[in-house]
């Protein structure tokens, strides 16, 4: 009777507590919430803390400056000078951009969008797409069939079919003596001539420049064929960090084969040699300059001077000669390098973020509070701190097998206070007994 007793009361009070405890969850989701807002509170605590003045931890890097973008549709002149700006220079060229070539930022420009024949300047393109796929040394037998096509009155180099020629002295003859010759040979040697254009264009797109729609790669007049001082602007930057575009395009002079022999050429850049009068510029880096007779003269320039580094381009001067676009390029050079810190930016040569990128990266402040938080939360993981520890060691451990956390926490809890109501039958029984025992 007494054992009866005993279990029936083990029971009953078995029976309440499974009624009172919450059934398992494949989720654990008490345990889980816990540990949750404990991590992130301490996740955001220490970001706070992170963020804070005087911490000796990374600090919040100052926010980029605001970029109007739109503001280089706009026709005219556009410039954003703060106190003690110096004047824009006054130019007669048809369009023209200055900018900072290590943050893309325009410092001023005129009609940067305006689309016009690029001539010459657009070698500079073909070089992006064509010259990272063959080595400086690697040698090429030149095809009569490579030489078909020339342009009437085109710039040449000399090059000749069943001559051999290293990959460089080719991009010399670009980049020099702005050889049409070469650039027909190094396009049959990158997929044909008539692939070159979708290639070039699609290059463009990549960087950003939306004005250029590609024709003939040597930039000969073509129908349709159009740039803009904006694209010219960005090809010089790109090409300002491939140091093998930057090494020929900054090449005074240079000997080119002529089979047993050579012959020397130089930069067709007036203010890279200093050559008809014009005077050589400080820190010039070089590029590419161009003519035709629809294109005018155009230039794409980059100098350096202390840390800071220029690019400008400039299309059809409608005054001054021919060689008014190398003196308007140096004024452009000049103001920037005077102005760089003294005007708020009208443009950015950098391409817009495409849409899924910018909801990945949001703001800069945000992406770097982002990457403090997974940092502190891996230290979380690491060594848990004084308070979230219990958390930490109660969270549930996924189930490999289901690709979720684990319901074994859960459903234990309730078999352990069962277990320990039967024991305390168990022990009542025994007292009850003895107390029995006692009495009789």
């Amino acid at each position: 009777m007494i054992v009866t007793s005993a279990v029936r009361h083990a029971a009953a009070g078995t029976a309440a507590m499974l009624l009172v405890l919450p059934a398992p969850s494949a989720t654990a989701s008490p345990v889980t919430s816990t540990a949750t807002v404990a991590s992130t509170a301490a996740v955001t605590s220490t970001a706070t803390v992170t963020s804070s003045p005087g911490s000796l931890r990374e600090p919040t890097p100052p926010s980029r400056r605001y970029v109007d973008r739109a503001r280089l549709d706009r026709k005219g002149t556009q410039v954003q000078p703060l106190p003690g700006a110096p004047d824009v220079p006054s130019l007669s060229a048809l369009s023209w951009v200055v900018a900072d070539a290590s943050s893309g930022e325009v410092l001023a420009a005129r009609n940067a969008h305006r689309k016009l024949p690029p001539a010459s300047t657009l070698k500079a393109l073909f070089a992006l797409t064509a010259l990272p796929h063959h080595e400086p040394s690697e040698q090429h037998t030149v095809a009569d069939s490579e030489l078909t096509g020339i342009g009437d009155g085109s710039s040449l180099v000399g090059v000749k079919e069943g001559y051999t020629y290293k990959v460089s002295d080719l991009w010399n003859g670009v980049f020099l003596s702005s050889g049409n010759d070469a650039v027909h040979v190094l396009a049959a040697m990158n997929g044909g001539w008539e692939s070159m254009p979708g290639r070039m264009q699609e290059k463009a797109r990549s960087l950003g420049a939306l004005d250029t729609q590609v024709v003939s790669p040597d930039g000969y007049d073509a129908p349709g064929q159009v740039s803009s001082a904006y694209d010219l602007a960005v090809f010089g930057r790109a090409g300002l960090q491939d140091p093998a575009f930057t090494r020929y395009c900054s090449t005074r002079y240079a000997d080119f084969p002529a089979g047993s022999w050579s012959y020397g050429i130089a930069n067709t850049n007036r203010l890279l040699t200093g050559a008809d009068g014009v005077d050589r510029y400080p820190g010039l880096i070089g590029i590419k300059n161009g003519y035709t007779s629809n294109a005018g003269n155009t230039l794409i320039s980059a100098a350096r001077r202390g840390d800071r580094t220029l690019v400008v381009s400039v299309m059809n001067p409608q005054s001054g000669g021919g060689l008014a676009v190398y003196e308007e390029a140096r004024e452009l050079l000049d103001w920037g390098f005077e102005a760089a810190d003294r005007v708020q930016p009208v443009g950015s040569l950098l391409p817009v973020p495409t849409e899924p990128t910018k909801a990945a990266a949001g703001s800069g402040n945000r992406a770097v509070a982002v990457a403090r938080e997974s940092r502190e939360a891996k230290a979380d993981r690491r060594a848990p701190r004084a308070g979230a520890e219990a958390a930490a060691v109660a969270a549930p451990a996924k189930d490999p097998a289901r690709g979720e956390e684990s319901s074994d926490a859960s459903a234990g809890l309730p078999l352990a206070l069962v277990g320990s109501a039967c024991a305390a039958a168990l022990a009542l029984w025994g007292w009850r007994r003895r107390t029995a025992h006692r009495a009789g």
